[in-house]
């Protein structure tokens, strides 16, 4: 696929996946939500992580409402269901490690596109902001699984019943999102996180998203038992045996992702 709503490429293992739409804030619409899911299910065939990041001053504003004459008459159960759900699906299940990169605001369904990575890392320039009651809407995106998950009940409720920009700062202090760094240097700190996971161990990564994320399910049997079959396959790894090489031979460990 050509892509002409994103920009994708791959270097040094690091699959950088940007938002390119910022004279509309990098808002979703049609194509670029397809181009998105065929740029992440193919990420894993090159890239050993995957950071989502946007083009000029926001990250995403969301559904683009400018998209057709009538915005009354879009069919929203059926684009989330044919066109967000495999998006996000394709984010949330992604095999390599995934970053969100917030490098301005994120609203409505850009908040959530950034809360279904593994990790969000934004500027403190950045908002998230769950716009929907502002047009009558419900959070979607899955932005009502996430967010009671990251932040717990009340502060789930207040966010999307007051829809109220949450700075990046006070996101990470709730738990929303990993960490908030200063927009000076954000480039270069999201990188070096890119490029850390990038070298590591690639099925330990995969095994742990596994893991904690049946975690929500299971009872501590369960669990237990799930994190006895993870790591026994981490276990049958190189990597397993490479980082106990280097940990005996006290160097760095050179991961290959097998």
């Amino acid at each position: 696929m050509v892509y002409k709503a994103i920009d994708y490429r791959v270097a040094d293992g690091i699959g950088v996946l940007t938002l390119n739409r910022p004279e509309v804030m990098n808002a979703l619409d049609t194509q670029m939500r397809a181009e998105i899911l065929d740029a992440v299910r193919h990420a894993p065939e090159a890239a050993r992580v995957l950071v989502i990041t946007g083009a000029g001053r926001a990250f995403c504003s969301g559904q683009d409402l400018g998209q057709g004459a009538n915005v009354a008459n879009i069919d929203l159960e059926r684009t989330l269901r044919d066109e967000y759900e495999p998006m996000l699906r394709a984010i949330f299940d992604c095999p390599i490690p995934t970053i969100a990169a917030v490098n301005g605001p994120a609203a409505g369904a850009g908040a959530n596109l950034a809360l279904a990575a593994d990790v969000v890392i934004a500027s403190e320039a950045a908002v998230f902001l769950q716009a929907f009651t502002r047009i009558g809407l419900i959070p979607d995106a899955g932005g009502t699984y996430w967010l009671p998950r990251q932040v717990g009940f009340a502060r789930a409720m207040g966010a999307a019943m007051f829809a109220e920009p949450v700075p990046a700062r006070q996101a990470a202090d709730w738990g929303m999102i990993w960490e908030a760094v200063p927009e000076d240097g954000f480039a270069a700190h999201w990188q070096a996180r890119a490029a850390q996971l990038a070298a590591g161990p690639t099925v330990a990564y995969a095994r742990l998203k596994e893991a904690i994320r049946a975690s929500y399910a299971n009872d501590l049997e369960a669990q237990l038992s799930l994190e006895a079959r993870l790591q026994g396959e981490c276990g049958a790894t190189l990597d397993f045996r490479e980082g106990v090489v280097a940990f005996l031979e006290k160097r760095k460990p050179r991961f290959e992702g097998r």
